[in-house]
């Protein structure tokens, strides 16, 4: 049984509003093997969409290597935009080793709800995933209820968008289309991608992810 650690320590800048919240990396950053491309901070993965979205929002120019100063590029990208990173799962135990959401067994959260009272300026978790089994939403949900807490509907249209109370302050969820290729089919069968589609043909999945995430972030 493999034992996928997350590698990453929260990242929390002082006036941090926003908290971008997912799962795991790949279990290959948490052993230290990574691949051509890939960058050693949070989202690094050479196949993930994250980054490569952010950098076409804001005209980043990042790097997409093993260097220190890629890793210092998103760092600075984060603390300009007062934007933490902090996902769910602290740990899970895996009989295959690969990147799979279902495939987590034996797993053990963060406890996000403690983080969100350290830092009283955030009002938005942007969950890089929906409500799916082992998701970020999914986990999330199953967290807050030790608190007592719950979600309420705030759009059912994608992406979901919710809200909850925490000690009287108001704070949103958005349940963003995941940053991954496997998410690519679920963008296919929505119906605004098959217009934006119809009117552009050109128009592609990570064209829809800018789409979506720029209102966000």
């Amino acid at each position: 049984m493999f034992q996928h650690i997350h590698p990453y320590e929260p990242f929390f800048p002082d006036r941090a509003t926003k908290l971008i919240v997912g799962t795991l990396p790949p279990p290959r950053f948490t052993v230290g093997k990574l691949k051509k491309g890939d960058v050693d901070f949070c989202y690094g993965s050479s196949s993930g969409l994250l980054w490569p979205v952010l950098d076409r929002i804001f005209d980043l120019d990042l790097l997409f290597e093993n260097t220190q100063q890629a890793i210092d590029q998103r760092k600075n990208f984060l603390i300009s935009r007062d934007i933490g990173i902090c996902d769910i799962v602290h740990s899970c135990e895996r009989e295959k080793v690969d990147a799979s959401d279902l495939g987590m067994q034996h797993i053990k959260l963060r406890d996000l709800i403690t983080y969100l009272k350290q830092y009283p300026k955030i009002d938005t978790l942007l969950f890089t995933g929906g409500n799916s089994k082992n998701g970020p939403e999914y986990f999330f949900r199953k967290h807050i209820k030790e608190y007592k807490l719950s979600l309420e509907i705030v759009s059912n249209e994608v992406p979901r968008i919710h809200s909850f109370l925490l000690d009287g302050r108001k704070i949103k969820t958005v349940s963003l289309t995941a940053p991954s290729g496997a998410a690519n089919r679920s963008i296919g069968s929505l119906q605004l991608y098959k217009e934006l589609k119809n009117i552009n043909p050109e128009f592609n999945t990570i064209d829809f992810r800018v789409r979506q995430y720029k209102d966000f972030f």
